[in-house]
């Protein structure tokens, strides 16, 4: 997995967030997640990895199953 100090590349964000390429990018062009341009290289900080997964939806059980 590629990864600067503060930033991923695309592939280590897709392998540490378990997403496809195309799902990233989809969610760049929607501007779900900012990234950043060193030369060609796309990077995201990783302040913009965790606020794009903060603002994910909370899936919650329809039905909390208690343990007796």
């Amino acid at each position: 997995m590629e990864v600067t100090p503060n930033a991923f590349t695309v592939d280590g964000f897709c392998a540490a967030y378990g997403v496809g390429r195309s799902l990233l990018y989809e969610e760049i062009r929607a501007g779900r997640i900012s990234v950043r341009k060193a030369g060609r290289r796309t990077l995201i900080r990783k302040e913009d990895a965790q606020a794009w997964l903060d603002a994910l939806p909370e899936v919650r059980p329809a039905k909390v199953i208690e343990e007796a």
